[in-house]
């Protein structure tokens, strides 16, 4: 008997179709039309390899345009100023160099030669020069110091930091170059950065973001953290400096902000400039301030009057000025990032959490009126303005990242469809929001996604998800480390809560943990593990708890304290010894504040009684432990 095949039957979520996924990223939106373009990464587990192409979408078109189509992949592709071409990075010759090519991705041709590669740029606003990162060796490694030993495959180190997460210093720092420009050649760099031991952007996570242009492109303001070793390892001090191409001077706006500061971005007309700032030094989770700096402002005129201009020692003038510094985030507790000016100067547009979402606000600068323009369960990842409209790059739990088009009346229409041919057959789980009372009498969001196909009158095993970070929210992310669809397509309950610690509840909430870690969040999760277990359709005989990094962490200690709730653990990464991760950790800046102090001070500070070292003789359940090492 032959049977009919089932056309459009349904597909499990799984690891495979994850991996098949393309990622959206890197939106820009064009200067002269209402075209864009953006990047897709796609991945091959046959090969363990991967590619990135640049595509591009016209307003009316029904379909987007691929550009490149090169071996390698394609990267931070950028606009010309003046809209008629577009550039990016490639490795098609070799080294990464920059490439440009027509708005129909005609014309590629390679426009610089850097030795060496480079790893980021920009161009102008007046198209006169390009800015570009690189690395450059300023520190003698093994072969410098023993020549007679050419095969010597040794790292030497004699101070912190010698490794941030998993990237060793390799005795060069990314310095930030200024290059002539002209319609397509590039001249040589200049250094601008020349002998410092210091890098631009931050490693090393930091891209182009934290390098602006001031809009007559005679300024360029840049983010560093200018500290060596064991001060660099100890301290969040990053400033904001401003380069003059002119002049060759560089000046501190910053510098009596002891916390970060990056993520610079002038104002239209270049008299402001704006930056994320944290207050706080050592701690890298405080509130992101919207910090404003008003360069030369009108009001200041009077009091520079009848002093004499100064000149550097080669005759050159400098440039007085005057800097004007205002909190524009007073009163606003949540942190702010990604900021965009309006064309006329006056408003400012950012994007900040509220309740486990992300969405996009915007600031009346003259009156300070905070208004939220976004709504939905969503996280919004970066935005473009389009008039009165905003071209949002948006994800949530049963969405990879995918661009819309959001209306002023909230309305948003879909413009890229990256991965639907790979998800039409796919049934992804409801996820509900849940607000459930803490302990301590305070309401606290939980996210619980449902199988696919959920049915009531079945019992489902749950797995408690606990986040890293530990200030790291637990929004609508759709990940693809920890994906809640993949988890909950093998007929899982996923319990996600937004425990202490976690951001976009106010900073009070966030800031609760350090110190506590073993504390109110570990009451946190068993409260929404222990609300969600008394559903009819889970089954409390089947519960277990997964996490990384602080997630891990969480896991150990739940495994030491969790009274036989669970019957199976997962910890990935996980800190299991909180003396030995003070001794081996390098952000020494992270365990100063967060553990609050090295552990062999008197008094010793409490949070090392909660090293879930300390509770093994409790464990009593199967765990799963992933480690790597480098």
């Amino acid at each position: 008997m032959i049977l009919p095949v089932a056309l459009n039957a349904q597909e499990k979520f799984n690891a495979e179709t994850l991996w098949k996924l393309g990622r959206l990223s890197d939106v820009q939106y064009s200067p002269v039309d209402n075209s864009f373009i953006y990047g897709v990464t796609w991945y091959n587990a046959e090969t363990n390899k991967s590619n990135r192409d640049i595509w591009r979408l016209d307003k009316n078109a029904e379909s987007p345009r691929k550009l490149t189509e090169f071996e390698g992949s394609e990267f931070n592709a950028i606009w010309r100023p003046d809209g008629k071409k577009i550039g990016f990075l490639s490795a098609e010759s070799g080294d990464v160099q920059i490439w440009e090519m027509g708005i129909n991705g005609e014309d590629k041709k390679q426009v610089s030669h850097v030795e060496g590669g480079i790893n980021g740029f920009s161009y102008s606003p007046d198209m006169k020069h390009i800015v570009y990162i690189k690395d450059v060796k300023i520190e003698k490694d093994v072969h410098d110091l023993h020549p007679d030993l050419p095969l010597a495959d040794a790292m030497i180190y004699n101070d912190l930091m010698y490794r941030h997460w998993d990237s060793w210093h390799d005795y060069a720092y990314s310095h930030v170059f200024v290059a002539p420009y002209s319609d397509g050649n590039v001249g040589e760099g200049k250094d601008i950065m020349s002998g410092e031991p210091f890098d631009s952007p931050l490693t090393p996570w930091g891209g182009m973001e934290q390098i602006a242009w001031a809009p007559d492109g005679k300024t360029l303001a840049y983010t560093c953290k200018k500290e060596k070793g064991k001060d660099y390892a100890i301290s969040t001090n990053s400033d904001i400096y401003l380069y003059n191409l002119a002049s060759g001077e560089t000046t501190n706006i910053s510098k009596d902000n002891p916390g970060y500061d990056q993520d610079p971005v002038f104002s239209p007309d270049g008299s402001k400039i704006v930056w994320r700032s944290m207050e706080t030094p050592g701690f890298e989770a405080d509130k992101d301030r919207i910090m404003l700096c008003e360069i030369n402002p009108k009001s200041l005129e009077g009091v520079k009057k009848g002093i004499e201009p100064k000149k550097t020692a080669s005759g050159k003038q400098l440039v007085m000025t005057s800097h004007v510094f205002t909190d524009l985030s007073e009163g606003f507790d949540q942190s702010s990032t990604s900021f965009k000016f309006s064309p006329d100067g006056k408003q400012l547009y950012f994007i900040s959490g509220i309740h486990a979402t992300y969405q996009v606000y915007r600031i009346d600068l003259a009156t300070r009126k905070i208004t939220q323009l976004t709504q939905g369960d969503h996280d919004i990842q970066a935005f473009a303005l389009d008039g009165n409209d905003l071209i949002i790059t948006k994800m949530r739990h049963d969405l990879p990242s995918e661009v819309f088009r959001v209306k002023p009346d909230g309305s948003e229409e879909q413009l890229t469809f990256t991965n639907r041919e790979i998800l039409k057959n796919v049934t992804f789980g409801k996820s509900e929001k849940r607000w459930i009372t803490t302990t301590d009498g305070k309401q606290m969001l939980v996210w619980v996604i449902l199988p696919p196909n959920f049915d009531k009158n079945k019992k489902y095993p749950a797995l408690l998800y606990c986040q890293g970070g530990p200030q790291s929210a637990v929004s609508q992310f759709f990940s693809y480390r920890w994906n809640f669809q993949m988890m909950a397509a093998h007929d899982y309950v996923i319990v996600a809560p937004n425990r202490r610690g976690l951001p976009t509840f106010g900073q009070e909430w966030n800031d609760q943990i350090s110190g506590d870690y073993g504390g109110q969040n570990m009451l946190d999760y068993l409260t929404a593990i222990d609300s969600v277990a008394t559903e009819p359709w889970v089954d409390e005989n089947r519960l277990g708890a997964i996490g990384a990094s602080y997630g891990g962490f969480s896991v150990y200690w739940l495994a030491g304290n969790h009274n036989k709730r669970f019957k199976a653990f997962i910890a990935h990464c996980g800190i299991f010894n909180f003396e030995s991760m003070y001794l081996e950790t390098e952000e020494m800046f992270f365990v100063n504040f967060d553990y609050g102090g090295p552990f062999w001070e008197k008094p010793r500070p409490k949070s090392y009684d909660f090293s879930p070292h300390n509770f093994v003789g409790n464990w009593d359940t199967p765990m799963l432990v992933i480690h790597g090492g480098y």
